[in-house]
């Protein structure tokens, strides 16, 4: 039987959780965030990160907001720890072309590669900040599968998240969890 995974003309994944594991402690950054907010006598509106960055764009400090969550993305790819995926997509890097689309700013993303010697294995890689908008709208996901000169049906979206699964529907584009992409 074909798989989606094996149907696919190219793969693009979700990096931290599927590739690999970013070392941030998620919680330290939506606080340094809220700090940030603070810092401009601002009273954030939500504590939770994701918000926290969609909202900044209202108070003019969304640079610094993607700064701060970078920073932490930056130090956590260098300390990363490269997942089961991860080590495939090394050994079958010549196999199709692929990419990454990531909800983490694309510096990280490569360097998280970098670090793992495996940037040579994927041909594009699309951040938070690649695109206009991010994960779960469809337009990152679109731009790697662009980058990869592929039609979406003809492409696989692997990741680790609901929010992963959403993108891929909202895209056109066949979903595989990372628990099936390793049973296969």
């Amino acid at each position: 039987m074909t798989t989606a995974l094996d149907a696919a003309d190219a793969i693009v994944y979700d990096l931290d959780g599927t590739l690999l594991e970013l070392a941030v402690d998620w919680d330290a950054v939506a606080d340094d965030v809220v700090a940030a907010y603070a810092e401009r006598a601002l009273i954030a509106p939500t504590d939770d990160l994701w918000s926290l960055l969609d909202a900044a764009a209202d108070y003019d400090i969304e640079g610094v907001v993607h700064g701060t969550i970078a920073d932490h993305e930056r130090v956590g790819a260098r300390e990363s720890v490269l997942l089961p995926l991860g080590e495939r997509l090394a050994a079958d890097a010549a196999d199709r072309p692929a990419a990454v689309c990531s909800l983490n700013c694309e510096e990280a993303c490569r360097i998280a590669l970098e670090t793992h010697g495996i940037e040579g294995a994927v041909d594009a890689v699309v951040g938070r900040d690649t695109a206009e908008t991010r994960k779960p709208e469809p337009e990152s996901l679109l731009a790697a599968v662009d980058a990869l000169g592929v039609e979406p049906e003809r492409a696989v979206f692997v990741g680790d998240s609901e929010s992963d699964r959403v993108t891929a529907d909202r895209a056109g584009v066949p979903f595989v969890s990372v628990v099936e992409a390793l049973g296969e």
